[in-house]
């Protein structure tokens, strides 16, 4: 008996309307992402990725189509999907702690199942020795893991992340890479990654969802059967790594030209 699809997205097509022009984001993007599939989003700037992933959250709304989560149409984010941010989306006033806890709180949760809780995961992502710090005196890497944990905290069973390493050193990026892999097998997570690293994309993902420049459609979906942990530098690697990058840069090219005819037409 084949398992129903934890996410689906059915026929989704997305307008705006800029300047008394409409802009096709999205057209006829048609994915279904199984329980604890971790799913990187792949493309050039413009091709719709963000879009996509805000739609899925509940952020926006599709022009036309279907976005169903275990079955239930996406009406409004919820619960059941937690968002992070490439900007980490941390309240300055809070301190790490009171960060992870807050949609905790916002539950109305027991103070000692809260406090339990919040251990645990300052522990998971090494940040107990940081819980009464500001999110000013943070790295960008220690940043991410609050962001990290406090949807964790909630226990969303999806996690929605929106190029949420792209701002980092290449260190601090792998290194919260592999983070994020001992998180998703240790707590089965369904993910949906948005990223414009190929490299990235083929070290993460079980499928790869390459999209093309506007409107974002799907161009090619790639799973990657590399076993974990994953070498870059290895043969099979580096033969995706080639495959995904002419997909990608023929979408490049076409984003280049269409930045030309629009300036030229200016």
């Amino acid at each position: 008996m084949s398992v129903k699809p934890h996410i689906r997205v059915s026929s989704v097509n997305k307008i705006f309307s800029t300047g008394g022009r409409e802009v096709f984001a999205l057209e006829n993007i048609n994915l279904d992402v199984q329980p604890g599939e971790f799913i990187c989003l792949l493309g050039p700037s413009g091709c719709g990725k963000s879009t996509l992933l805000n739609a899925i959250a509940g952020f926006s709304f599709p022009t036309s189509g279907t976005i169903t989560v275990d079955e239930k149409p996406v009406q409004e984010p919820g619960p059941d999907r937690g968002m992070v941010f490439q900007e980490y989306a941390l309240f300055p006033w809070m301190t790490v702690e009171k960060n992870i806890a807050f949609g905790l709180e916002i539950k109305k949760l027991p103070k000692e199942t809260i406090r339990d809780k919040v251990d645990a995961l300052l522990i998971m992502l090494n940040l107990q020795d940081f819980r009464e710090r500001y999110p000013k005196d943070l790295s960008g890497g220690m940043r991410q893991r609050v962001a990290i944990a406090r949807v964790l905290a909630l226990d969303s069973p999806i996690m929605l992340m929106d190029e949420p390493f792209g701002a980092l050193d290449s260190l601090t990026r792998r290194n919260l890479q592999d983070e994020l892999l001992r998180i998703w097998i240790e707590f089965k997570k369904t993910i949906i990654f948005v990223t414009h690293s190929i490299e990235e994309s083929i070290y993460l993902a079980d499928r790869i969802i390459v999209m093309t420049y506007r409107p974002g459609r799907i161009k090619k979906e790639v799973s990657v059967t590399i076993p974990r942990q994953r070498d870059p530098s290895s043969i099979q690697f580096n033969e995706l790594k080639k495959e995904l990058s002419f997909l990608v840069m023929e979408e490049q090219s076409r984003s280049h030209e269409a930045q030309v005819k629009s300036s030229t037409a200016d």
